[in-house]
């Protein structure tokens, strides 16, 4: 991870020595009107914005420096290198071995900004933990997390997100992670990764990172495919079964209300422990039975990890329970793919007598799959008497017929504020792009 930054005078200057900056003034700003005083300017590139241009006003706006990678920009306060986004990565992966602390990285297709929060929560009630922002989880995201990291900090838990294929091994070699997760596998982004098979070995990444490094994970031994790839890349030995430290656990279905509860029974002990959570969905057992694996393989009492679970409650449209004054909405609708969308169906339909109304969004980066994807999932609807159904977006105009089917949220939206539906459980579901918040306004 180590690369030349030159600087402009006679001297040429390595990472090494941009890392000596970055340790005396600790705060990395990408975006120049964001500016906190004393921060380091990383001039980062996109599609439709060049960070150069904003060297200057970023210096201006009170950062001690700025790493550039245009040759024109002759500034003393300004750092030359051949590619920002490359220096910014290796700076993050020095500081991660330098600091020394223990990184847990978390991947897989659903559930993974849920099992990041749930394991902060319980193993907060220990250490002192920093885990990954909102959804900083992509190649500027990691490193970022990583430059966040101080030296009282006992473990970082790392989110790592990926739409192509060799991107988790390239994070994984960057957090260089002791523990890692994978939540599952599933048909996500299937237009980056090419197929199911790219999306497995993508994942996949992660334990082979971790086997070079003689880390351990953490897994679903109920999952064939996680079993497979701990075999292939020879960690049995260092692979911990969801359930580790408990004689049993299970769903307890004898609460009334639409949130997961679990009941759980300790080695020689004859008392249960019930967990009350604030997720919806039975889908979300496997999110909370990693944090509690985690927790009590790194020493945390079952009873403070029962209040971290207890505490959490659910944001950003994952699976929330909504009460609205005309009704009861699950909103679920930060993402969608055909896995999740499947377990969210199913789980909808599990739930006792109501007045039900589904309103799917199409889910979107499945390239050439798209077809097949959301066919399958309009059949899976239709198997089941909802009380009303309504799809949204061209990826299920071809199988909406004899439904309500709207091109976009906005003319959902009209629609829904003139036929306004009452005193319904609504499930919420889609891809973040297709704006379901929209829809949400008139629930």
């Amino acid at each position: 991870m180590m690369n030349e930054v030159f600087l402009f005078t006679t001297m040429t200057t390595t990472i090494e020595e941009i890392y000596q900056l970055y340790s005396k003034n600790p705060l990395i700003t990408t975006d120049s009107r964001n500016v906190q005083k004393g921060s380091i300017f990383f001039a980062l590139k996109g599609d439709s914005f060049d960070g150069n241009k904003f060297a200057q006003e970023a210096i201006n706006q009170g950062c001690i420096a700025a790493v550039v990678d245009d040759p024109c920009i002759k500034d003393k306060q300004c750092y030359y290198v051949q590619n920002v986004l490359a220096t910014l990565q290796s700076l993050s992966n020095i500081h991660r071995i330098v600091l020394g602390v223990r990184v847990l990285a978390i991947t897989g297709t659903n559930g993974k900004t849920t099992t990041k929060e749930l394991i902060n929560a319980v193993l907060s009630k220990k250490y002192k933990v920093y885990a990954t922002k909102g959804n900083l989880n992509n190649h500027i995201g990691v490193p970022l997390t990583l430059l966040s990291l101080t030296k009282d900090i006992d473990i970082a838990v790392v989110e790592m997100g990926a739409n192509h294929p060799g991107e988790i091994g390239f994070l994984s070699s960057i957090a260089e992670p002791d523990y890692g997760i994978i939540t599952n596998i599933g048909k996500a982004h299937l237009e980056g990764f090419g197929s199911f098979n790219g999306v497995i070995q993508t994942k996949g990444e992660l334990y082979q990172n971790i086997a070079e490094k003689n880390g351990c994970v953490f897994y679903n031994p109920e999952n064939p495919i996680l079993e497979e790839l701990i075999k292939k890349n020879r960690l049995t030995e260092q692979a911990i079964p969801y359930g580790y430290g408990l004689d049993s656990i299970s769903i307890d279905r004898s609460g009334k209300n639409p949130f997961l509860r679990l009941d759980i029974k300790l080695p020689n002990k004859e008392a249960h422990i019930t967990v009350q959570t604030s997720l919806v969905g039975d889908y979300n057992f496997e999110n909370v039975l990693a944090a509690i694996t985690v927790g009590l393989y790194m020493g945390v009492p079952i009873e403070s990890i029962k209040l971290a679970i207890e505490g959490y409650t659910p944001s950003n449209s994952r699976s929330q329970l909504v009460r609205t004054k005309s009704n009861e909405v699950i909103l679920d609708a930060y993402n969608a793919n055909p896995s999740s969308m499947e377990v969210a169906i199913k789980n909808f339909a599990s739930i006792g007598n109501r007045y039900k109304v589904i309103i799917v969004g199409e889910m979107l980066e499945l390239g050439e799959y798209s077809d097949v994807e959301h066919k399958r999932i309009a059949d899976l609807i239709k198997t089941f008497d909802f009380n009303q159904t309504i799809f949204i977006g061209k990826g299920f105009e071809n199988d909406s017929k004899g439904f309500l089917f709207f091109n976009s949220s906005e003319s959902c939206a009209k629609y829904l504020a003139e036929n306004p539906i009452k005193d319904a459980l609504i499930l919420l579901k889609g891809s973040r792009g297709v704006k379901l918040e929209k829809v949400m306004e008139r629930l």
